[in-house]
């Protein structure tokens, strides 16, 4: 048995990449969310993990209650100012490689209660935000969407964006 010299006379079940997107894949398809809800958003997102539309199939069916084990934050409905000292504590406690979902017009741009003096007019303002989920409330359809959105972004994560590479 000699030494293999090309891709092509590796055996089939070997598979070779890169360690960076092989832990990005295995991100991308095991997020873990953490529950932030706040209004009526809250309840679409619940159901979004029922049998009927089973966001298990997109490896996040598992809730957590704590930061320390949560990597995505799905900020569903509307942040009072009140909210965002906690809101702002909870993300600071995630894991690095934290994102951020905004779910339903509240969350995006204070929804009907924009211009209000005590309602966040997008939580944006107050940590960064990756994926929009518009919508009011938003379905959980769109929810599963924009998880869907977020894993792609995690899968291309590290790699030259086209702008860079054109600059």
């Amino acid at each position: 048995m000699g030494l293999i010299k090309t891709y092509t006379e590796l055996p089939p079940n070997v598979v070779l990449t890169k360690i960076d997107s092989l832990l990005n894949a295995a991100r991308a398809h095991s997020i873990w969310p953490l529950t932030f809800g706040l209004a009526c958003c809250a309840i679409e997102m619940i159901s979004s993990t029922t049998a009927r539309f089973d966001l298990a199939r997109f490896g996040a069916e598992v809730f957590r209650a704590t930061p320390r084990q949560a990597d995505v934050m799905i900020v569903a409905g509307t942040v009072n100012q009140r909210m965002v000292k906690d809101l702002v504590k909870l993300y600071h406690q995630m894991p690095s490689h934290r994102r951020v979902i905004a779910m339903g017009s509240c969350a995006i741009s204070g929804g009907p209660y924009k211009g209000s003096y005590n309602v966040v007019q997008g939580v944006d303002l107050v940590v960064p935000v990756d994926i929009y989920v518009p919508g009011c409330p938003p379905r959980p359809e769109a929810l599963i969407e924009g998880i869907m959105k977020l894993q792609r972004l995690m899968l291309q994560e590290g790699r030259p964006s086209v702008s860079a590479l054109s600059a």
